[in-house]
């Protein structure tokens, strides 16, 4: 997998938390370092160690389904697009200002859940799982971050957008990489 297409997993993989860190933003009345960093480290750092789990898991079972791996991973990036543009069109959540350790954890886990599936699908492409990781957790750190201070200075005009754009993204990664093991494309 080339660095382009990492860097691209890495922005669709952070929108769902840059959405959310945009809403947190949203929803604090001052403003702190604080919560830009505790938005990067938490959304970050899941989403470095949710692919990491996810490729240990594919590795396992690797020999297994070796065979249609490039189905798989088109079906699971596919869903996970298709899921986050679902669900830009859907309700605004409740905005809440809580950056306590229960909060931000459920966030980091419901935002990362995409990225665990990710990470069986790097383990059947053989991709390299720490830089892959901590390309996607630097990349969400920094999204995550800048988002706080977006959602505080502009509000939530942009949610939307980014989780389109994430899923579209997404989507297009997984029709490459079925496309390219039919040897429809060839890059």
């Amino acid at each position: 997998m080339h660095f382009a297409e990492l860097v691209l997993i890495g922005v669709g993989l952070s929108m769902d938390a840059f959405a959310v860190s945009i809403c947190k933003g949203l929803s604090v009345r001052r403003l702190k370092v604080r919560h830009a960093l505790l938005a990067g480290l938490y959304f970050g750092g899941f989403q470095f160690l949710m692919p990491v789990i996810g490729w240990l898991l594919g590795y396992r079972f690797e020999a297994m389904i070796q065979s249609v791996d490039h189905w798989i991973a088109f079906v699971l990036l596919g869903l996970i697009g298709a899921n986050m543009i679902k669900e830009s069109f859907g309700e605004e959540d409740e905005l809440s200002d809580d950056f306590g350790f229960r909060t931000m954890l459920l966030l980091a886990v419901a935002t990362s859940i995409d990225a665990l599936a990710v990470g069986v699908t790097f383990a059947f492409l053989e991709v390299r799982i720490l830089p892959a990781a901590s390309l996607i957790g630097a990349t969400t750190f920094a999204l995550s971050a800048a988002g706080i201070y977006i959602g505080h200075v502009f509000g939530a005009r942009y949610k939307a957008k980014a989780e389109r754009l994430g899923g579209g993204i997404l989507i297009l990664i997984g029709l490459k990489i079925l496309l390219e093991h039919l040897g429809i494309i060839h890059f």
